[in-house]
């Protein structure tokens, strides 16, 4: 009974032996089960296959025909590191063959999830439904236990900010209005998916050239939503916290000040908005660009205030000219305030993170550059200090 429920078999002849084993499986997943009305799974969920491998690994090789499917993944947590780490026995996530799935009239486009249209002349921006999400919306993310270590489903979102539908229009190529409507977007996805609260953490990030893993050809920047804050954004959101209880000030701010006295490592300003080479960069020509004024919310700021956004969308693109004269890729990535309506208990960085937390973007070039030995990779090096950094930077031309 248990074996047609599950649809491990479906109308193929399985040898006595596999039948044994697969049911015995079963029963011991059953068995250990939360019943605290809590916790339900589907019979053909991925979590049945995951649990059940997990369990009982043998069961892999007793299915030459791939009769147990392999495809599930989870979220599995370093108890030493802390950080969350996805595993799964998918294949390698490959662009789909033949037309763009994000220039208008593909036949194999995804779902669009939205479309934002402009009053001064912008082309459409639109948010679709990942090709090959890493994390789904459906389902419930059912943390458990496998002895001292952690796991859970993959549950969450994975969208992709179609930024022009031109194939061949980047976002520096692209006009301050186009670039604007475009961040206009990602707020309103950020803030949209913050309402579900299984999601505690939503960002929006765009991977540019080979070095960097760019997915597709077509100029996109992609959201995701997770069930877990990603280990750098907790460093920071505790830095920032204990910072703030001992000096009841933004360490943010504090830093941008007094980057602003001495402005050897700015790059460039624009009304509200700064872009800077950090003091510590992990690479040369790091680039964060943030607001002067205290601002703990992206979507918050964007979404309240568009007067400036022709000011932040002006910088995004100068900074990324920039970033192009000297590397062929590079890693953008927004850090804003976590999920508020997604408390932590145990952590309580939300009780003072509208006060101590200012979001920015960190844009990382990737130089092609001789490969370190293994020992620095576990410290950042850089062979170009912020101060040249940004005076190079400086004198770049933009357009």
């Amino acid at each position: 009974m248990y074996l047609q429920r599950f649809r491990v078999v479906e109308n193929q002849q399985v040898p006595v032996i596999i039948l044994k084993e697969l049911s015995f499986a079963v029963r011991e997943f059953l068995l250990s089960y939360p019943t605290d009305g809590k916790h339900a799974f589907s019979p053909h969920s991925n979590e049945m296959a995951c649990c059940l491998v997990r369990r009982n690994p043998r069961l892999l090789d007793l299915f030459p025909h791939r009769l147990f499917t392999r495809i599930s993944m989870e979220l599995r947590k370093d108890p030493i590191t802390r950080s969350w780490v996805i595993i799964g026995d998918e294949a390698e996530r490959q662009p789909q063959p033949g037309y763009c799935p994000f220039c208008p009239g593909s036949p194999n486009a995804p779902q669009v999830i939205t479309t934002t249209n402009s009053s001064d002349g912008a082309v459409p921006v639109m948010a679709m439904v990942h090709p090959s999400p890493l994390y789904r919306i459906e389902g419930e993310p059912h943390r458990r236990a496998e002895g001292i270590y952690d796991a859970m489903n993959t549950v969450g979102a994975h969208e992709v900010l179609v930024q022009s539908i031109r194939h061949d229009m980047e976002l520096w190529q692209s006009s301050d209005a186009e670039i604007a409507q475009f961040l206009l977007l990602a707020a309103q996805r950020i803030q949209d998916l913050k309402n579900d609260t299984r999601f505690k953490y939503v960002t929006m990030f765009k991977n540019y050239g080979p070095a960097a893993g760019q997915d597709f050809d077509h100029p996109v920047s992609e959201i995701t939503a997770t069930t877990f804050v990603p280990r750098r954004v907790l460093y920071e959101l505790r830095a920032s916290r204990d910072y703030y209880y001992d000096k009841e000030r933004c360490v943010f701010c504090d830093t941008l000040n007094q980057e602003l006295r001495h402005p050897l490592r700015i790059v460039e300003t624009i009304g509200n908005y700064v872009a800077l080479c950090p003091f510590a960069s992990r690479m040369p020509y790091e680039i964060w660009i943030m607001p002067r004024k205290h601002e703990s919310s992206f979507e918050h700021s964007i979404l309240a205030r568009t007067g400036g956004l022709n000011d932040l969308a002006a910088l995004v693109r100068h900074t990324l000219q920039r970033v192009m004269s000297i590397a062929e890729s590079f890693h953008m990535v927004l850090h804003t305030v976590p999920n508020t309506y997604q408390k932590s208990h145990t952590l309580q960085y939300w009780k003072t993170v509208d006060d101590d937390y200012h979001w920015h973007l960190e844009i990382l070039p990737i130089l092609s550059t001789r490969a370190k030995p293994y020992f620095l990779k576990e410290v950042y090096y850089t062979p170009i200090s912020s101060e040249i950094a940004a005076e190079r930077l400086k004198k770049l031309e933009t357009r």
